[in-house]
């Protein structure tokens, strides 16, 4: 960014009334060489030295030493070159060293290499300013959005990967862009998090490489221009590597997994990570899709009809949900050295009554159900779906920290994830799905909440979550007596002799009587039918069933 620098009158001598910014370090650098930086030479150059001073807001010794880097560089100027262009001795030169800082913090001067100091250049957007007789301005640092402060970072790490900054100076001045951009969430939530200047350098980089350059496979060959000494760059490896360092206590950056399993030299931010920090750059917003939130009180009422033994184990569920009964289990569980999570399987025939049980419960207890799109999470891209189902369990630890009642995780028809697990997978499908159920398995062991995970296919289930799930839970076709009462339910309007005349007729679940009800109210509304209601939905049964040896009419 350039600000033009308007032709002015120089009121100090009456050599000239007009002067270009190259006119002025033009005549510097003739009347400097071999002066010594005299008072003498600092007089009689005064008219130019004041010019550049003042546009540039600099002193009038840094402007001397900036024209002369113009002229013996603009490339590979060192001390030496400083030296001998103004015939003093090294040792004074050096003591001009706080001036090259101050150049190189106004970014008119950059280090070729930060960490010795010993050479540096002008900046190729200066000479193109000045071309133009233009004063090169840092680009405005405040008042940013989030896009214009990750450009700004984009320019600081290139910075830094060039030499042209150590570490130390750089998080200086990221402080202070982020101090000046408060309004910014991400400034805001990384000043919030309190880390040292070291762990805060670390986390910039990887949020900058994930957001600048797409990237989420940091290895430690890409961090260690990030470290303000060799020393602090071997201890954090150790820390990494053992999962030890503060980042990943903080749940913040994470080892990635393959295979699931974890690689010990490649890492990312965690998905938790992405929320709190990215929600502006929109960088979340696949695990978002994973799983929907209901809320218990959206949850209608509906009357569940059971067997006698699953209405005792759901009775027995339900008190156990209940908040404060929940609470104490889950301190006693905790005091005795045991898994605080509780892990729960409805399995049995499809239209049992699991899914409606698991609302039912959630309503019942309080408790929102985050229920999960187990379609989504298998993504068709190898890679992708190992990251959504440990974003799943990050974003359902969040909710569990801030929901006044732990929330239900709930996997309806779950046997996609939780089948058995290929031995000696080679296929990249196989692997993936036994990644997938080794991190389901890790994140069972570390759960702090209530899963249930639905299934009709309990036999496929693999032994590694059999052991997992505290309570197993079959559910039943209804008895005759269970189903005359499910049809009354449904079809209030029918008559005792016909309700069990249907339930002794067919043995059907809740779910298939509930879409027989709902065909036959479908077919009131649209024939306004008066025939015998009986045959109705005995004819309404047949089509349901679906006999495979008399093929049936489907529709209405």
């Amino acid at each position: 960014m350039a600000k033009k620098i308007e032709t002015k009158v120089v009121k100090r001598t009456k050599v000239e009334k007009e002067m270009t910014l190259l006119r002025a370090i033009e005549r510097v650098v003739e009347l400097s060489k071999d002066t010594k930086m005299s008072e003498e030479f600092m007089l009689q150059a005064s008219p130019e030295i004041g010019l550049l001073a003042e546009s540039f807001d600099i002193t009038e010794r840094q402007a001397v030493l900036f024209c002369i880097c113009m002229e013996k560089g603009p490339r590979r100027v060192d001390y030496d070159d400083l030296a001998s262009f103004l015939d003093v001795s090294n040792i004074r030169i050096l003591s001009y060293a706080s001036d090259i800082d101050a150049l190189v913090r106004r970014r008119l001067l950059r280090y070729r290499d930060a960490k010795d100091e010993d050479s540096f250049d002008v900046p190729h957007p200066v000479i193109k300013a000045l071309k133009h007789n233009e004063v090169y301005e840092l680009p405005s640092r405040s008042g940013l959005d989030c896009a214009s402060l990750f450009e700004v970072l984009d320019q600081m790490f290139s910075d830094l990967s060039d030499d042209a900054i150590i570490p130390k100076d750089l998080i200086e001045e990221i402080n202070v862009l982020l101090k000046d951009n408060m309004q910014v969430s991400f400034a805001k939530q990384i000043e919030e998090l309190s880390l040292s200047s070291q762990d805060k350098m670390l986390l910039l980089y990887f949020c900058h490489r994930l957001v600048n350059k797409d990237d989420d496979d940091i290895r430690f060959c890409d961090m260690e221009d990030c470290f303000f000494s060799s020393s602090n760059y071997i201890n954090a490896k150790a820390l990494l590597r053992s999962g030890e360092h503060n980042l990943m206590k903080k749940k913040i950056i994470e080892h990635r997994c393959e295979d699931g399993i974890a690689n010990t030299s490649r890492y990312k931010l965690t998905e938790q990570a992405k929320r709190l920090l990215l929600a502006e750059m929109k960088i979340n917003a696949t695990e978002e899709k994973l799983a929907n939130v209901i809320k218990a009180k959206d949850l209608k009422e509906k009357k569940m009809f059971y067997v006698e033994e699953n209405q005792r184990q759901v009775g027995e569920l339900q008190s156990f949900f209940v908040p404060e009964n929940y609470q104490k289990i889950r301190s006693r569980m905790e005091q005795t050295g045991f898994r605080t999570g509780f892990a729960c399987l409805f399995y049995g025939g499809p239209g049992t009554g699991k899914t409606e049980t698991v609302y039912q419960l959630a309503r019942e207890t309080g408790r929102d159900i985050m229920v999960v799109d187990v379609p989504q999470i298998k993504s068709k891209w190898v890679g992708d779906s190992e990251k959504n189902i440990k974003a799943l369990f990050d974003r359902y630890r969040e909710l569990v920290k801030k929901a006044k009642q732990t929330p239900i995780l709930l996997f309806n028809e779950a046997d996609a994830i939780i089948g058995i697990r290929q031995q000696g997978a080679q296929r990249a499908v196989e692997k993936m799905e036994n990644s997938i159920q080794n991190i389901i398995l890790q994140e069972m062991e570390a759960l702090d909440g209530i899963m249930i995970a639905t299934t009709n296919l309990q036999q496929n289930l693999d032994k590694a979550f059999e052991r997992r799930f505290l309570y197993k839970i079959k559910f039943e076709k209804p008895t005759v007596e269970a189903r005359v009462l499910i049809w009354h339910s449904m079809i209030p309007e029918l008559n005792d002799m016909d309700a069990k005349t249907l339930a002794a007729k067919y043995d059907f679940s809740g779910g298939q009587i509930e879409n027989i009800a709902r065909h036959y109210t479908i077919d009131s509304i649209l024939h306004d039918a008066k025939e015998d209601k009986l045959a109705m939905l005995i004819n309404h049964c047949d089509n349901e069933r679906l006999d495979e040896n008399t093929p049936k009419r489907i529709g209405f």
